[in-house]
């Protein structure tokens, strides 16, 4: 698909020049839109800059292995690495080599060349536009099962994008790195069909970027084995598809990715649901929950005055996973436990699946209905999935009928307890089965997004990605489980930073304190999580601070005072902040732009800010630093103008570093940018 670009200064018709190896004679004195010229070692296509776009150059080697190297205003920006387009044909892997001739005709540039793999070439395609080129690319000669394209990381300086990140290093529940080459990711699961939240999207320092279209299962590994290469592949035979932006700024780049997947069309959460935590009883309970406990817990917490709009009964109420009836031996009567909590003024959630367990009552009834997806391998009988309650079949949301029955046992389950809400979980589809009638990972996407956006969400979001719909649903999205240390605080402020700059602006962290089946966060961890998290859009939370359960010993852990109150300062700061918070919503829902992002967005030409993941910018005017470790101080990087410390009430001129600046654990550092659109409303809410 041709991209054209968003931008004002619409190119020129390109003149039509027409070349063949080994030609070496200069095209003739180029247009002003796109032209191509020859040297004696090279092929370039060159893109004049406008108003609104800096112009770029793709130059292509006549020797050596076929390769592009993309700069702007005479230096690189992106190049492609080892075996550049590569392809797997016969259980092996080839690649292209030599260019052997090329074309330029109807603003298309046109590449062929020989591969390693004998009576096989490649075909590659490049359409420019003012600030992007569109490069598809083919195996012409045999059928390849696979095609990739390989980068340099190093050619574009650091990486970002991509959404959560599986890494040797425990990602993506402990590690996340920031930029994303300063660790290793190894991810041969990147589908719309993953459960992690990721995008075919990456961009650069250098600000280029890269996205893939493709519905298509990708294998994708940058820096594995440190081997400082992009790798990013895609399991199908058909032509390749990518789009390669360049832009003056990475939030340029940002916007431009915008421009095709869209911007959210409104938030799923209310003001309220901004301003004050959802507590939820996974980390409190994991499965050993029941009604006794969780009034206790939602009693606890409303006597000691640690606020929140709604207590959530996560995983393990069902008699049986995808009865849709509780069990009445852990809970006699639900709808006096709705009635109780609703009473301490919460809301009351519930957590659900479209999976249905083997020994569910409502298994076989959907399986005789037809209900349930279709294995992949043997379309004649239900898909079977193992989770980590079970094996399950999938509700299939592309039959009709198969979603009004869900709908309809949903509504009978709501209408009865008094739930005002719901936690969708696991995936709407999985690789294991086959769509219905043709629908593709992506249409289940949509189709969850569909179903979700029928229900109050609670704060809680939902874990869709990949495609139009996703981004424009306006989803609040929460993170993958992560662990209770400090490595897992820190993987879910660098998370928040990926998954907002892939496109989902309304970002919390996992459960504050985490969770994972760990031992129970110790004070510092929840409290330094708590604090973290009254920086972010929303406060997701469940560890009590006032008392929990550690899973890995089932005793109880009491929590003091201080515990107690800290946390509460977190949950007041937050909602004081509030007004300034929806304020950044509404931008997000006109712009599309992220309201926690990396201080580079705000502040490109501030070269130490590419490294920094343990900050960010809320809104304009924000720039929260806390503590993510041990440590008795940290250092906080201030990027350029004047900022006001909201704990010492003094005003800094950046850039500045600031060493080894004290931070007890009453202490949450935050500067405000004086005369950012917002800082007034911010200064209010911080001093």
């Amino acid at each position: 698909m041709r991209i054209l670009s968003r931008k004002s200064g619409c190119l020129l018709a390109a003149t039509l020049t027409v070349a063949l190896l080994p030609s070496t004679a200069h095209a003739s004195a180029p247009a002003p839109g796109p032209h191509v010229s020859q040297s004696a070692g090279a092929v370039t296509l060159g893109v004049p800059a406008t108003r609104d776009s800096p112009g770029y150059t793709v130059s292509v080697p006549k020797n050596g292995q076929l390769a592009l190297t993309t700069s702007r205003s005479g230096h690189t920006v992106l190049a492609t690495g080892t075996d550049a387009l590569r392809f797997r044909a016969g259980g092996a892997w080839q690649h292209a080599t030599g260019l052997t001739g090329w074309s330029w005709r109807d603003g298309v540039l046109t590449l062929t060349a020989d591969t390693t793999l004998a009576g096989t070439r490649v075909e590659a395609r490049v359409t420019p536009t003012a600030d992007r080129y569109q490069l598809d690319w083919d195996v012409k000669g045999v059928q390849a099962s696979s095609l990739g394209l390989s980068y340099g990381l190093h050619s574009a300086g650091h990486w970002y994008g991509h959404g959560e990140t599986t890494t040797p290093s425990g990602g993506p529940y402990t590690d996340q790195p920031w930029p994303l080459d300063a660790g290793q990711v190894e991810q041969d699961d990147f589908s719309a069909a993953s459960y992690q939240m990721v995008d075919p999207f990456w961009y650069t320092q250098s600000s280029a970027g890269l996205y893939v279209d493709t519905g298509d299962t990708m294998d994708v590994s940058l820096n594995r084995s440190g081997d400082g290469l992009g790798r990013f592949t895609v399991e199908s035979g058909s032509t390749y598809r990518a789009t390669v932006f360049v832009e003056s700024t990475p939030r340029a780049v940002y916007r431009d990715y915008i421009g095709i997947v869209g911007k959210p069309r409104k938030s799923d959460a209310t003001y309220e649901q901004y301003a004050k935590p959802l507590w939820n009883s996974w980390a409190q309970f994991y499965t050993n929950v029941n009604q006794e406990k969780l009034l206790k817990y939602a009693t606890d917490l409303h006597a000691n005055g640690v606020d929140g709009h709604t207590i959530q009964l996560d995983d393990k109420w069902e008699s049986n996973y995808g009865n849709m009836t509780f069990d009445p031996k852990a809970y006699p009567d639900p709808k006096a436990m709705s009635d109780q909590i609703h009473a301490m003024g919460y809301d009351f959630g519930l957590w659900v699946t479209l999976w249905i367990n083997l020994d569910s009552a409502n298994y076989q009834y959907a399986a005789d209905h037809d209900y349930l997806l279709h294995d992949a391998a043997d379309p004649t009988k239900p898909c079977t999935v193992t989770w980590w309650n079970g094996t399950a079949g999938i509700v299939d949301l592309a039959n009709p009928d198969a979603r009004a029955w869900y709908q309809g046992n949903l509504k009978k389950l709501m209408d009865t307890y008094g739930v005002d809400g719901l936690k969708f979980d696991t995936r709407f589809f999985d690789d294991h089965c086959a769509g219905r009638d043709g629908n593709t990972r992506t249409d289940y996407q949509r189709l969850g997004s569909e179903l979700a956006d029928s229900y109050d969400l609670q704060g809680a979001g939902i874990r869709v990605h990949w495609g139009g719909a996703a981004h424009q649903a306006g989803f609040v999205v929460r993170q993958i489980d992560k662990g209770t240390g400090w490595d897992s605080l820190r993987a879910a402020v660098s998370q928040n930073l990926a998954l907002s700059t892939i496109g989902y602006p309304f970002v919390e962290t996992d459960m504050i304190g985490g969770s994972s089946g760990q031992p129970a966060p110790t004070k510092e961890v929840l409290v330094r999580w708590a604090q973290t998290a009254s920086y972010m859009p929303l406060m997701y939370a469940s560890t009590s601070p006032v008392d929990t359960i550690d899973a890995t010993t089932g005793r109880k852990v009491d929590y003091d005072q201080q515990t107690v109150d800290l946390y509460r300062e977190a949950i007041a700061r937050h909602e004081r902040l509030a007004p300034y918070i929806w304020d950044q919503v509404q931008n997000s829902l006109q712009t599309g732009d992220p309201i926690v992002r990396p201080l580079f967005f705000d502040f490109p030409r501030d070269k130490a800010g590419y490294t920094v993941g343990d900050e960010w910018m809320l809104g304009p005017a924000v720039l929260s630093a806390p503590n993510l470790t041990s440590a008795a101080s940290r250092d906080i990087h201030l990027p350029p103008g004047r900022w006001y410390d909201v704990n010492r009430r003094t005003t800094i001129k950046g850039p500045a570093t600031l060493k080894a600046y004290a931070t007890p654990l009453t202490v949450t550092p935050a500067f405000v940018k004086l005369g950012a659109k917002g800082a007034v409303e911010a200064l209010h809410a911080l001093r």
